[in-house]
């Protein structure tokens, strides 16, 4: 079951986040023969989506960003995001999902 984490992001700035995930013996898990992808949209029904950049790493970190020309294109307001996994054998995993907040920008 994936760890419900809501984040905020700040339209017309770089956004980058990590999260660090252990095994049952708090162990970090190896994320180097796994590919990742992350998405957000205004709701589960949307057509319209929007990618995060992926980073895995072999100590437990997963990063998902964002440049600061693509979240200028983003209308403030609510979306919903998740982060998912495929490892080698094609296991696909739910890692993180939750509601981003884009706070709108003044400064342009």
């Amino acid at each position: 079951m994936a760890s419900k984490v809501n984040i905020v992001l700040d339209q017309g700035t770089t956004f980058n986040t990590t999260f660090t995930f252990t095994d049952v013996n708090d162990n970090p898990i190896d994320f180097t023969t796994y590919t990742g992808a992350s998405q957000m949209r205004k709701s589960y029904y949307s057509t319209d989506a929007y990618n995060f950049t992926v980073s895995l790493a072999n100590s437990g970190v997963v990063s998902i960003g964002m440049s600061a020309n693509n979240t200028t294109l983003l209308c403030p307001g609510r979306y919903l995001y998740d982060l998912e996994v495929t490892d080698i054998n094609g296991v696909k995993s739910r890692l993180v999902e939750g509601i981003v907040t884009v706070t709108g920008e003044i400064t342009r």
